[in-house]
Order: structure tokens, then C-alpha cells, then sequence
């Protein structure tokens, strides 16, 4: 993130990220003023009401999309969950990527990345993926693995391994953030609110799943850390029933901020001023 990008025009360096927080060095002297980009206004559809926002202070910020949920050969796809509404999401995020990385929004991946030691996992963390204490959770070593998995003596969502890694299907690339996390929120014990703020983002779109776990817990903790929260709900999904998923929409939109669909967004970072 911190870059250092020579300027002839004015023989200074900037130091930091140019959209966000960063320093202008030049000889004999540090400017610490950090002159404000343009706004970029967008009003974007939603519920329940119309928004707003400066796409320059924007995120994209997408959670645990990770071949161990959403692919077959994956951890829930041993276990015979059924894949539908997880993979029917993958053309709508890519869709919203696009758009982002052409206006320039920066992309977050939020993803579970469980130390091979376990040791900042807790009880209470390890016990909802493994609740009778003899199958596969966190950190687990994968059993009944699929043919096509490539790394069958894997752990359970471990980092750096194919199960942690964000589903080939998605546009990810090297140059996107990335944050590992280890509890159901992004927030807790990760550096996803330093590098929001370094950033200088103000307003976070969320998409992922599942939509009433990982999702909502962190767009709650974004809400409770300040920022203004907007679900894209047609680019998240859950595994857990309907009425999870429509108790989660009606939650985001009554506490917590707001609902849009994705091609809102993309119309919004397309055209915005």
C-alpha cells in the first residue's frame, strides 16, 4: 500500500497512498497537508431510501468467497450443502468488481485464514463449525475430500491453503487488499479498520456470505465503527434458510444502513460525476 511515486513537476515524493493518507516529501521540507481529491457524488437506488455517497470514499469489501465454502470439492461441499444460492452470486460480484476497479474503489477480500497452531482460535469460535467435537472444523484436517481437490491433506479453511483461498470463478487479483480474519466479524483482532482509515474511506459496500454470519457481524462492527454500511444484496448469499437471509435484509436496511443491487452500483460507479 505505502508507495513512493517521484514527481518531476515538483521533485517531491509522495509517501503513502495518494488516495488516502499519505505525505508529499520534497528537499528540506514534509507536507503533511494532504490536499482533498475531487469529489466523485453518486446517487445510487437503495432501501429504504435513495443514497448519496463520494465514490472516492468508497470500499468494496467481499467476505469469505473461498474455495472451502462455495466450491464443490470444498469443505461444505463434503459435507453435501447444497452450492446453488452461493455460486448463483459469483457473476453478480464480478460484475461489481469491474465497476469498482474501473473508478478506482479499492477491493477488500475478508477471508478466514486460520493459523496452523490454532492457538487465537477460542472455544466458543471453534465450537459452531464442529458442534459435536468428532467431525471437520476450523483447523481441522479435511476428510472425505472430493477427487478434484487438490490439496486433500489440507486443514479447514487454514491460511495459504486452496480451501482458504478466494474461488477461482472471481476476479480476484494480486494487487486487491486482503485481510485475514478469525472470527465471525472482520473487524475483530484484523487490520481491516487501519487500513479503512489509511484509506480514508467513509463508505463500505459489502458483499459475501453468509449473508447473516460473517457478512452481517461485520458490516454491524463497520456500523458501529462509524462507517456508513450498504449490503449489495443480490452479491451475498447464505447456506441457512430463506428467512435468514430476509430477517438479515430487514435488519441491515432498519438498524444498520442500507440495501442496493448491484447493477445500482455499477450504474453508480460508471456514471458518476
Amino acid at each position: 500500500m505505502a508507495n513512493e511515486k517521484p514527481e518531476s513537476s515538483d521533485r517531491s515524493v509522495v509517501l503513502g497512498d495518494p488516495r488516502g493518507d499519505h505525505y508529499r516529501l520534497r528537499p528540506g521540507a514534509v507536507d503533511m497537508t494532504r490536499p482533498p481529491l475531487p469529489m466523485q457524488q453518486a446517487e445510487i437506488a437503495a432501501q429504504p431510501e435513495n443514497i448519496v455517497v463520494d465514490l472516492r470514499k468508497c470500499a468494496l469489501i467481499v467476505i469469505d468467497m473461498q474455495n472451502d465454502f462455495c466450491s464443490r470439492a470444498g469443505w461444505l461441499g463434503s459435507l453435501g450443502v447444497d452450492l446453488t444460492g452461493i455460486r448463483r452470486i459469483f457473476d453478480p460480484i464480478n460484475a461489481a468488481l469491474t465497476a469498482a476497479r474501473a473508478r478506482g474503489i479499492p477491493i477488500i477480500w475478508v477471508n478466514w485464514g486460520v493459523r496452523a497452531d490454532r492457538t487465537n482460535l477460542p472455544a466458543v469460535v471453534r465450537y459452531p463449525f464442529n458442534r459435536v467435537g468428532c467431525g471437520v472444523g476450523l483447523g481441522d484436517r479435511f476428510a472425505g475430500a472430493a477427487a478434484d481437490r487438490p490439496d486433500a491433506d489440507s486443514r479447514v479453511l487454514q491460511k495459504d491453503s486452496w480451501g482458504a483461498a478466494v474461488v477461482p470463478e472471481l476476479a480476484a487479483r494480486p494487487d486487491d487488499i486482503y485481510v485475514d480474519k478469525h472470527r465471525i466479524s472482520g473487524f475483530c483482532d484484523t487490520p481491516l479498520d487501519s487500513i479503512l482509515r489509511a484509506l480514508q474511506v467513509k463508505t463500505l459496500f459489502f458483499a459475501g456470505i453468509n449473508a447473516d454470519h460473517c457478512v452481517l457481524a461485520t458490516l454491524m462492527d463497520a456500523s458501529f465503527h462509524g462507517y456508513d454500511t450498504l449490503l449489495l444484496e443480490d452479491c451475498t448469499a447464505t447456506c441457512s434458510p430463506d428467512f435468514c437471509l430476509q430477517a438479515t435484509l430487514h435488519n441491515v436496511r432498519f438498524c444498520f444502513g442500507f440495501t442496493v443491487r448491484h447493477g445500482d452500483f455499477v450504474t453508480a460507479a460508471r456514471t458518476g460525476a
